[in-house]
């Protein structure tokens, strides 16, 4: 699994480009992977309203949780759907809008150095087993491209939007996935 740095794309995903990014701010660099959860709807898994939301398609009139987000304009740089599918939206260049109102270690706007990787998933569900070693190869390989990636650099969602999210929940297993980041070959 390898990032083409000129292109910002990596090799191992399905690309579902999405219109929701845009320049990252000059003096930025990405130093920080955030993780989140998503399931549309929620607690559902499986369907094509994930790449729907990214590419600003959603039918409001396909689930009533869909009237509320209809018009929301989000992104991230990747999915890792529960079968292990890697999706990528965003080149890693450029900012996905991801995070919101966010902060990291008393530095503001995370979009401007981070790399957001959704987990179909939610918070009071387990999360697949086959998705984290492939979530742990994705950091190996992003960490690989972007060594200001340390492993330090690594927040879920409620770390940097403390009190507005709660993503990836308390079920996602933080000490599962930092063992496998330990033990390389764990990963594949």
């Amino acid at each position: 699994m390898r990032v083409d740095l000129t292109t910002g794309l990596l090799d191992a995903a399905r690309q579902a480009p999405s219109p929701n990014h845009d320049d990252r701010p000059t003096e930025s660099s990405v130093d920080l992977i955030v993780i989140h959860g998503i399931s549309l709807p929620p607690g559902e898994f499986g369907g094509p309203w994930i790449d729907a939301l990214f590419a600003n398609a959603i039918d409001p009139t396909a689930h009533p949780y869909f009237q509320t987000i209809a018009g929301l304009r989000v992104s991230a740089h990747l999915l890792v759907r529960r079968d292990g599918e890697i999706v990528q939206y965003v080149p890693f260049q450029r900012r996905a809008w991801h995070a919101g109102e966010s902060a990291y270690r008393n530095r503001r706007g995370c979009n401007d150095f981070s790399i957001g990787i959704e987990l179909e998933g939610a918070d009071h569900l387990p999360y697949d087993e086959r998705q984290y070693p492939v979530l742990a190869a994705l950091i190996i390989a992003l960490r690989a491209a972007y060594p200001a990636i340390t492993p330090e650099r690594l927040a879920g969602h409620a770390d940097i939007a403390p009190g507005r999210k709660t993503d990836p929940g308390p079920t996602f297993d933080w000490t599962r996935l930092r063992r496998l980041l330990e033990e390389p070959s764990a990963a594949r």
